[in-house]
């Protein structure tokens, strides 16, 4: 045992009897009363014993100049230190001597001294009494102490379990709400995801068997008299009232769903009854239960899905509506191309094959008053009602102008007008040419519109490549030029718009190229006929593939020229 600036490391039973016998001569010798030596001593003892059993102490003693004497006791397992105060009459000796200087006599020496010390304080019976009333004080408050201590640990660990029990379920009812929302999530994106009715009705069953429901059978307003005669009481009364109906043997509590009427009740699975739509009733879906209840939770998914399924449905009715619509519009604006004897013509106009499927391309051709035949080819930008409308208001405002006798230039600056003044938010692009009777030149303006592809009698192939004016209905005051082109005698020109060469993979020069080369491969008899000429065209073109964009294609082929007389014969 080692001791610095009185330090004592307690790490023995030996150390202990030491710094105990040092402790009890320096407090004799200060003239500390004998009863309260026996108590401190006999506390400390107590200390240091169980510090050895414990794995050892740390004791420091303290004298100050006011005749008090301090020892406090650090056990490493135990958080709060042992301290007493003793108040010594005679003074201390500095330094305090270290109790590893006590050899075996002075050992012995201590153990007599405490046998005198203990008949010292037997002979005062009172303060023997006193001794033993404080022991039993001591005993008794810790054993309060104890009790208090397993009541509190009993208290902390009931909490304890009750706290796991509630995280437990709490985190099993987090997972269950994190999936019915990622269920709902994904399900609705399949549903919207597509604008084709049947489609949708298709999908639905697929989403909910097997997890959400045994059996899924779907009730469709269209359809009221199937319902009426063959449905179930609760599906009827589902589409009727409108709100979503429970039918089984014994009915359970289920957020917003009524009890149906008993005799309506299902001998076998629990039913429920859901109408979809949320501003008006699309139809009914109706579900077996799984097993042999609704899940609370599940059934308000449930609920939420269906208002979403009917609403995905009422937009597939209106999508097909207004499809139908342009559709029908459109193709009542389609011209009949004109028959000329000194110009041939075809056309071909194919809507997209994704998305809203009618666009504003346009084609036209139509004689102005002074016999020359002007051609046109248009594409309004956007897609569906509105772009069929004001492709035909264009149309129609374009025979207009041309009636007035305006070339294509001028026309294209009336148009622009209208449209900038008309529909400020909408644009088009537009290729005007005009071929006249016994003229072998073109001429043409474009308001930023793809160049028109000119294919020689020789079979040489041009790109009318004239840099084409803005689009109509910029905002910017604009006049277009026109331009002219030597065009021979059974000369065939191609006017398009961009859905036949433009592609998401390729840019739109690639595929005017693309359209040249299939213009050159063209063969005579292809081009003796242009309705067949336009269907050669489309197919390396398109591929057979599905494409974004409207695609509309006007030929226009010259007039052969007359083989030369036979030469007079020589005198």
């Amino acid at each position: 045992m080692t001791a610095a600036s009185d330090i004592w490391t307690i790490a023995s039973t030996a150390d202990a009897a030491r710094a105990r016998a040092l402790l009890a001569r320096l407090t004799a010798d200060a003239g500390v009363p004998a009863l309260d030596r026996a108590r401190f001593l006999t506390a400390f003892t107590a200390r240091v014993r169980d510090s050895v059993a414990a794995g050892g102490a740390e004791v420091g003693v303290v004298a100050d100049r006011g005749g008090r004497l301090h020892v406090c006791v650090r056990r490493p397992d135990h958080p709060e230190p042992w301290l007493r105060t003793l108040l010594c009459p005679a003074p201390l000796p500095r330094p305090l001597p270290d109790p590893a200087g006590l050899d075996g006599t002075r050992l012995a020496e201590a153990l007599l001294d405490a046998d005198e010390d203990a008949a010292a304080v037997l002979e005062s019976l009172s303060e023997r009494e006193e001794l033993v009333s404080f022991h039993r004080e001591e005993l008794h408050q810790t054993n309060q102490g104890v009790l208090a201590l397993h009541a509190e640990l009993e208290a902390a660990a009931r909490a304890q379990r009750e706290l796991l029990e509630a995280e437990r379920s709490a985190r099993a009812a987090a997972e269950r709400a994190r999936r019915l929302l990622t269920f709902l999530t994904n399900a609705s994106a399949a549903l919207n995801a597509s604008l084709d009715h049947e489609d949708i009705v298709r999908r639905l069953p697929d989403l909910l068997v097997p997890e959400y429901a045994e059996h899924v059978d779907l009730w469709l307003a269209e359809d009221e008299g199937a319902c009426a005669d063959g449905r179930a009481a609760a599906t009827v009364a589902a589409a009727r009232t409108g709100r979503p109906q429970h039918a089984a043997a014994h009915p359970g509590e289920l957020p917003g769903v009524d009890d149906a009427p008993p005799s309506a009740l299902s001998p076998g699975r629990p039913l429920l009854c859901i109408p979809l739509g949320a501003r008006t009733v699309q139809g009914v879906l109706t579900l077996s239960a799984p097993g042999d209840r609704f899940d609370p939770d599940t059934t308000v998914m449930l609920l939420e899905l269906a208002r979403r399924a009917g609403i995905a449905l009422d937009n597939a009715r209106q999508y097909e509506q207004h499809r139908d619509v342009a559709r029908e519009l459109q193709q009542a604006q389609l011209t009949d191309l004109p028959s000329t004897p000194d110009l041939a013509l075809a056309a071909r106009y194919l809507p997209a094959t994704r998305g809203l499927n009618i666009g504003g391309d346009w084609y036209d051709a139509f004689p102005q008053p002074d016999g020359s035949v002007l051609t046109v080819i248009g594409d309004v930008t956007g897609h569906g009602l509105r772009a069929a409308v004001i492709m035909g208001q264009l149309r129609t405002a374009l025979r207009a102008y041309a009636v007035e006798g305006n070339g294509p230039a001028r026309i294209l600056t009336l148009l622009h007008r209208m449209l900038r003044h008309q529909q400020p938010e909408l644009y088009a692009t537009c290729a005007i040419a005009r071929f006249t009777p016994g003229d072998t030149t073109l001429v043409w303006a474009a308001a930023g519109h793809p160049p028109a592809v000119v294919r020689d009698p020789d079979g040489t192939v041009r790109v009318l490549e004239a840099k084409p004016g803005i689009m109509l209905g910029v905002p910017l005051a604009f006049e277009y030029e026109e331009n002219t082109v030597e065009l021979p005698a059974g000369s065939t020109l191609a006017l398009y718009t961009d859905g036949l060469v433009e592609r998401r993979t390729a840019g739109i020069d690639a595929g005017i190229e693309r359209l040249a080369q299939a213009v050159g491969a063209l063969g005579s008899m292809e081009l003796e006929n242009l309705d067949t000429a336009a269907d050669s065209l489309l197919k390396p073109m398109l591929h057979d593939s599905e494409h974004d964009d409207d695609v509309c294609l006007l030929l226009c082929r010259t007039a052969a020229a007359p083989p030369d007389p036979d030469p007079e014969p020589a005198s």
